[in-house]
């Protein structure tokens, strides 16, 4: 892998979309062999985003919630959906609604309960307001569902990029509180809980195995390969890391990248799956409007590079004719913080 320091503009215009399993086919006069998504989480309604005309001049064919589009951190349904009505008016994100297609999953604060899962009552009046926020219409498949994970593909003339939104709130089952001092939460028993529960679980493995896509992405609001900082992340079950892995392995998917938010920093993490001849990259993009400025150095094995502790935004940019990815944290002023490119 190496560091990549500059950047390309790609200019090209999506569609909108709203189904659960929506096609999406770029308009003739704007295809490119590039694919550009652009995504971020932690973004507090209440506090200045000076990053939405960088989002903006970056001219992503999609930009993707990764989670935390307010905190609400409440059992009403009703306050959640207005602080989304309020996210919905702020300056830049209004301008970015008109002109690119928006997708994505939530995180706890908007989810309603901080590190909240299955346990959480009021989730599928929560589920609402949420698909709401993002205009879902009223007849999609994704309101009569559980959980808010959906599909979405793209065509290209050099081939298709599938994204798949996952749902890491709605099913998850109660985490194991931490005895080593410093640390939230550990691992618990392996086998048992889950993450997905078995619906989504079944979903993604269809998903995944049917896939004719180039490129495969997962968008996961907690961070899949980053396991040791004793917070959330898919490490607390690891029962269910392996599942995923070994998801991937057996449907044969090309380009499997992972998208995460939730952590206030960003971060390259890469890991290799045996009979995969890529590697398993999740790029974490947090936050948009507060960071974890205090970070001072945390444990993971998979990371590449150097953490971002800025506010700063992920671009994803898939060059579908000479599959090379270029992936780029940018700051305020389109200032590029870090980045890598992979060869698929």
């Amino acid at each position: 892998m190496k560091v990549f320091k500059g950047a390309i503009l790609i200019v090209a215009i999506a569609l909108f979309v709203g189904c659960k399993s929506g096609i999406t086919i770029l308009t003739p006069e704007k295809q490119k062999d590039v694919f550009t998504i652009a995504f971020g989480s932690c973004n507090k309604h209440t506090v200045e985003n000076k990053l939405w005309d960088d989002v903006i001049a970056s001219d992503p064919d999609v930009w993707i919630w990764g989670g935390d589009i307010v905190y609400a951190d409440t059992d009403n349904a009703q306050k959640i959906g207005k602080m989304y009505e309020v996210q919905k008016k702020v300056t830049g994100y209004d301008t970015l609604r008109e002109k690119i297609q928006i997708i994505g999953t939530w995180d706890d604060h908007d989810y309603g309960l901080n590190d909240g899962g299955a346990e959480f009552a009021s989730k599928r009046e929560s589920q609402e307001v949420f698909l709401d926020f993002l205009d879902v219409p009223k007849e999609s498949n994704r309101r009569k569902q559980e959980g808010v994970y959906a599909s979405h593909s793209y065509d290209l003339p050099s081939g298709s990029v599938k994204i798949l939104i996952l749902d890491t709130r709605y099913f998850r089952s109660p985490l194991t509180p931490a005895k080593e001092r410093g640390k939230r939460y550990e691992p618990g028993i392996y086998g048992e809980g889950t993450v997905l529960g078995d619906e989504q679980w079944n979903w993604l493995e269809d998903e995944l195995r049917n896939s004719k896509a180039e490129f495969n992405i997962l968008v996961s609001s907690i961070q899949f390969l980053s396991n040791q900082h004793g917070f959330e992340c898919w490490g607390n079950f690891p029962h269910e890391v392996d599942k995923l892995k070994g998801i991937i392995e057996k449907s044969n998917a090309k380009g499997v990248i992972i998208l995460s938010g939730d952590r206030h920093i960003s971060e390259f993490s890469a890991d290799r799956i045996q009979g995969v001849a890529y590697p398993l990259v999740d790029f974490t993009s947090s936050g948009l409007t507060h960071v974890y400025s205090s970070y001072s150095g945390e444990p993971n094995p998979y990371r590449i590079g150097e953490v971002v502790a800025k506010k700063s935004f992920g671009i994803v940019k898939i060059n579908l004719h000479t599959k090379e990815v270029l992936f780029e944290m940018i700051g305020n002023n389109g200032n590029i913080l870090n980045a890598l490119t992979e060869q698929y």
